[in-house]
This record gives structure tokens, C-alpha cells and sequence, in this order.
């Protein structure tokens, strides 16, 4: 199993990027997704998570300004980040919980991390 983000980049204050992460190989169910990012000398911080019932949770500061959302059929979460503002940029990285084919637990898997980078 394998979390592949793509999307990542440049982008002026005030444009927008659509962040997308698909989990790949064997999966027999997957339950909550998330997005997370990290900038220099800071900790990993939680920006938005998606359950399977579709249930959303963002951090403050990205509320009203970003979207996350899922396709269960392609086993991928996306995040639309509108207005972005330099503070926006950092690493981001996805995660998902999901129960590999043949187990019977769930583990939760992380993908490689995308740069955004937003200048002002």
C-alpha cells in the first residue's frame, strides 16, 4: 500500500492549489483521511480530516479557505486551498487509516510530502 500527493507548487497570495493524494495496492476499506503540514522549525500541525461517513474537521486557520474531499471510488482525498497566504507554506503531507486486503485491523499509512509555497 502506497499513498502517492501530487499538486503541490508556486502560487501569488490570495490563488489557489489542489492538493491530491491517492492510496494505492491492496486495500480492503479505507477510514479516515487527513491532510497535514509542516514548515520550517515548526511541528507537524493537522490542517483537515475526511472520515468514510464524510465527516470534515479543520484547523481555525484554514477554515472558509480550505476544502478537503474524497472519491472512494479512486481511494484518493483532495484539498482545495483557496486564498492561500504566505503563512500557508510548508510541506504537506496526506495520511489515511485503512485496512490493507487480508487483515483484519486498520493502520494508518502516510504519503510523501508536496511544497507549497506561497509568495506574497
Amino acid at each position: 500500500v502506497q499513498l502517492q500527493a501530487s499538486g503541490g507548487g508556486l502560487v501569488q497570495a490570495e490563488g489557489s492549489l489542489r492538493l491530491s493524494c491517492a492510496a494505492t495496492g491492496s486495500i480492503a476499506s479505507i477510514d479516515k483521511m487527513g491532510w497535514y503540514r509542516q514548515a520550517p522549525g515548526n511541528q507537524r500541525e493537522l490542517v483537515a480530516t475526511i472520515t468514510g461517513s464524510d465527516s470534515t474537521n479543520y484547523a481555525d486557520s484554514v477554515k472558509g479557505r480550505f476544502t478537503i474531499s474524497r472519491d472512494n471510488a479512486k481511494n484518493t482525498v483532495y484539498l482545495q486551498m483557496n486564498s492561500l497566504k504566505p503563512e500557508d507554506t510548508a510541506v504537506y503531507s496526506c495520511n489515511a487509516r485503512l485496512r490493507p486486503s487480508g487483515r483484519s485491523f486498520y493502520l494508518t499509512y502516510w504519503g510523501q510530502g508536496t511544497q507549497v509555497t506561497v509568495s506574497s
